[in-house]
Order: C-alpha cells, then sequence, then structure tokens
C-alpha cells in the first residue's frame, strides 16, 4: 500500500494528501449509502458558478442532464473506497476566455437533489491555465459549500489556493504519480482534489459530497 500523509487542520477539518490507485467504475451503488440528499446546494446553483465565473471570463454552457448508461462517465465518485454513482446527473462544458474546453462541471444525484459536484478540468500542464483552474475550484467551494475558508483554516493552507499550489507540489515531488488530497467536514461537506496523468495532458478533478 501507498503511505499516507496526514496534515492537521483547526476545527475539525482534515487535509490528507496521498498516491491513489484508480479503481474500475463497474460497482453498483450502496444502498445504505451516508450520503444527504435534499440539503445543501442544488442544481440550480450551477446558474451562480455560472455568473461568478463568467466575472472571471470563464464560460459555463448549460447544463446537460445524463440519465442512460453513459451517467457513470460524469457523476461517479468513491466512497470508502468505492465507487458509486447517482441515478441522475447533469454536464456543462468549462470554457476559457479564447472558447478552449477546459472541461466539464457535475452536478449529480437523484431527480430532486444532488448530492455530489464534480469538476473535471484537463490542461496540457499544471502552469497552462493555472488562474482558471484555480478559480474553478475555488468558485465552486465558496459557492456549493461555503464562503468560510478562512474561518476554518488550517495553520499550512490559509486560503484555497494555497491549497490547491500545495496539492500541485506534493504531485511533482512524488514524481508526478497520480495523488489526491481530502478536506474532511468543511462545513459539514466532503472535498476531494485529485490530480491524475494523461498521455499529453493533466487531469485536476475535484469532488464535492455531502
Amino acid at each position: 500500500m501507498n503511505n499516507m500523509i496526514v496534515i492537521p487542520i483547526l476545527v475539525g477539518v482534515v487535509i490528507v494528501v496521498s498516491a491513489f490507485l484508480l479503481l474500475s467504475n463497474d460497482i453498483p451503488s450502496d444502498p445504505e449509502s451516508q450520503l444527504i440528499y435534499g440539503s445543501g446546494f442544488t442544481y440550480y446553483d450551477i446558474e451562480k458558478i455560472q455568473n461568478n465565473l463568467e466575472e472571471h471570463n470563464i464560460f459555463v454552457s448549460s447544463p446537460t442532464p445524463i440519465t442512460d448508461h453513459t451517467i457513470s462517465q460524469y457523476c461517479t465518485f468513491f466512497e470508502k473506497g468505492l465507487p458509486r454513482s447517482v441515478e441522475y446527473c447533469t454536464t456543462t462544458v468549462v470554457l476559457d476566455y479564447e472558447g478552449t474546453t477546459l472541461g466539464n462541471i457535475n452536478i449529480g444525484g437523484d431527480i430532486r437533489s444532488p448530492v455530489l459536484a464534480i469538476a473535471n478540468l484537463e490542461t496540457s500542464s499544471l502552469e497552462s491555465n493555472q488562474d482558471e483552474v484555480f478559480t474553478v475550484f475555488e468558485v465552486m467551494i465558496e459557492t456549493l459549500v461555503c464562503d468560510c475558508w478562512e474561518e476554518e483554516k488550517s495553520e499550512d493552507y490559509t486560503t484555497i489556493s494555497a491549497w490547491l499550489e500545495g496539492v500541485q507540489t506534493f504531485y511533482i515531488d512524488s514524481d508526478k504519480r497520480n495523488i489526491k488530497s481530502k478536506i474532511d467536514d468543511l462545513a459539514g461537506y466532503e472535498i476531494l482534489l485529485e490530480i491524475t496523468t494523461k498521455d499529453n495532458s493533466i487531469l485536476q478533478t475535484l469532488i464535492i459530497l455531502k
């Protein structure tokens, strides 16, 4: 097994950075999942994300619902080390100011209420479009979770961008192995950041779970 580094953080928030092994997506959802439906953010919050990102010249398309067998490609997440899927998912396309596609923002749960939000952003390197990547992740956290990072900050990462930079540094120092950073109980949410090496690009994935 890979070694895990645990970084303590104040007010019950814990950041964990570790190398991880990608699992297959063919395991069915656990009916005893503890994820919370019917509270927190909603599908309509994508409009807030669109408006906030547009102020930074980042454009997000209107959401498209996905209910067929491809849903696992957009709204799969990991719970207790196992991949889980949802019954309903919407996806949007994220574009920079030049109209270049950065990736997607997906929100999923049941038809009434979402339980997770995922941003998949793929760039040629960590340095390319870094400002846009950081902005998307920061806006998602502040919109869907809370604008409370400074109140519940750690001694190591006083801002969201400092955390993102710290995860990227760990990725580089680990010889660009696939890594995951986890934040537990920020305003009752779980937040994950994954960096995955692809053939000619870097995939950075932010996952927010109720």
